[in-house]
């Protein structure tokens, strides 16, 4: 593991009109979830909050010092570790149980076959190795489900439940840009669903539903963000059996 401890540890990128792509520069990219921040006119949003092992918030008053809502579009470590930052934290009930106490949920995950040596180009901070990694318990302070709406003034965002990676997994619509922000539901990649909570029944229901939204941009829980032709090709790939990642672990041994 790299020994140089970094003093940067998050990158930052304007992407449109009010929208940010926040990173952990020194988390492997196979690994690292993309934290979404929208600056709105009454209060902003940050959309996941990764891995945790730096603090976050500062980078956000930065930016703009307006209170923030923090969204987990679900319970698994990469993108909930920062949670306990912030004081509203929302996400779906379904995993709840997860935010209270995180620690089983990222052994039953595998998250040591992804917590390891070659995971960091650099230390969050002195002193820190990979095997003493921990999530904090950051219980959620309000929930959302199918329907509901996030409101920061000028832009407002519609929740659809879209189960299948996790039980509780959410995405964040915009419906006058045509913005998707999916979490893992979505991604330019091959699609998780071999996680101990996953359904893959319920997996193939939410990308249906997903193909019938007229989506512009989807900005997904990891990699780049993409179009509504991709966003089918994805979808279609999946449904025909094909674009899953089966083997994690076999899965994270060729990337290193």
């Amino acid at each position: 593991m790299a020994s140089v401890v970094s003093t940067d540890w998050f990158e930052i990128r304007h992407v449109s009109d009010g929208v940010s792509l926040l990173r952990e520069k020194y988390i492997a990219n196979w690994l690292r979830c993309n934290i979404w921040f929208i600056q709105g006119r009454d209060r902003n949003l940050v959309i996941d909050s990764g891995m945790g092992l730096s603090p976050l918030t500062p980078m956000l008053l930065d930016l703009s010092e307006l209170p923030v809502t923090a969204v987990m579009t679900h319970c698994h470590f990469d993108h909930m570790g920062g949670a306990h930052e912030f004081e509203h934290r929302l996400g779906h009930r379904a995993c709840s149980d997860v935010y209270h106490d995180p620690m089983p949920s990222f052994s039953q995950t595998g998250g040591a076959a992804f917590v390891r040596a070659e995971t960091f180009n650099a230390l969050p901070h002195t002193g820190f190795t990979f095997e003493s990694y921990m999530v904090r318990p950051a219980p959620l302070t309000g929930y959302l489900d199918e329907g509901d709406i996030v409101d920061l003034g000028n832009r407002v965002f519609q929740v659809f439940h879209f189960p299948g990676h996790s039980p509780d997994s959410i995405a964040l619509y915009e419906k006058e840009s045509g913005l998707l922000f999916s979490g893992d539901t979505i991604y330019d990649g091959d699609l998780f669903d071999t996680v101990y909570h996953s359904n893959r029944q319920d997996y193939r229901e939410s990308l249906q539903r997903l193909k019938e939204l007229p989506i512009s941009v989807v900005h997904g829980g990891h990699f780049d963000s993409f179009g509504n032709q991709k966003m089918h090709q994805i979808i279609e790939r999946y449904l025909a059996g094909e674009g899953r990642l089966v083997d994690p672990f076999a899965w994270v041994e060729k990337q290193l």
